[in-house]
């Protein structure tokens, strides 16, 4: 494989990973990237390979984010236990069926998300506190099953449609979202790499070479989302929801 090929994928992991360690969403950059340059491997080689550089990004920005944040392990350990094995589902439901019937519904949630984010101002800049914990850990296992699924089966946009269920359902900000998004996250990009093992679907060598720009990438992305707080997120939340929204138009009108 030529050298230049290696190269466009390793920039495409690590602005990625950065992207995905905000506000998630990484998957619009990567996955498309690896489509393109990757075109005689069947689509399920590819989405497979790039899960590698996915969780090491995610990984690592975990890891910035665990160290900064407050996070309620009770929670989380039950969303990541039940994200992997949704996730671990969707992919092998992937492997039989095509998922571009999604699409059209997709565009509609995205759009009606990227005006509701836009227009409520307040949205996600303080964690709620009249959310009891029942219904918190019940919102969690929805969330968990949902949105795991959806990352094995789908893919791109899984990181924003977890900080939007954080602030939603759990009351989180966004900042806290982030945090706990990446965690989960990290259970479903698992749970995908898992079965995507078992299928002989990962191409190695160029999976790690990704993997190291996509950590890279993440392990900078969350110290800036650290450091600047809630209203950057927000603002890079929209970018990154508007830029989902014209790839899944794109997929559905164009294709």
């Amino acid at each position: 494989m030529e050298n230049y090929i290696i190269i466009l994928l390793c920039l495409a992991a690590f602005f990625a990973g950065f992207v995905d360690a905000i506000v998630g969403g990484g998957g619009l950059i990567q996955t498309p990237m690896g489509l393109i340059l990757l075109p005689n491997f069947p689509v399920s080689t590819v989405i497979g390979t790039l899960k590698v550089p996915a969780f090491s990004g995610t990984t690592f920005a975990a890891y910035q984010y665990v160290r900064k944040v407050n996070i309620n392990w009770r929670i989380l350990s039950i969303m990541m236990v039940l994200a992997f094995p949704s996730a671990f589902l969707g992919s092998t439901l992937l492997t039989y069926v095509s998922n571009d019937f999604m699409k059209p519904l997709l565009l509609v949630v995205l759009s009606l998300l990227a005006i509701y984010t836009y227009a409520k101002k307040n949205f996600g800049q303080h964690q709620e506190k009249n959310i009891s914990p029942r219904t918190q850990i019940f919102n969690a296992l929805i969330i968990s099953f949902v949105v795991g699924f959806y990352d094995g089966f789908i893919g791109p946009g899984t990181g924003s449609f977890l900080v939007v269920a954080f602030i939603a359902l759990m009351g989180f900000d966004f900042l806290h979202a982030s945090a706990n998004a990446k965690m989960v996250n990290l259970a479903t990009n698992f749970g995908s790499i898992c079965l995507f093992i078992l299928k002989g679907k990962i191409i190695w060598a160029i999976a790690l070479r990704m993997a190291a720009s996509n950590a890279l990438g993440g392990f900078l992305g969350a110290k800036l989302a650290i450091n600047r707080g809630n209203t950057f997120i927000r603002i890079f939340f929209l970018i990154v929801v508007i830029g989902t929204l014209i790839r899944f138009a794109y997929d559905v009108f164009y294709k």
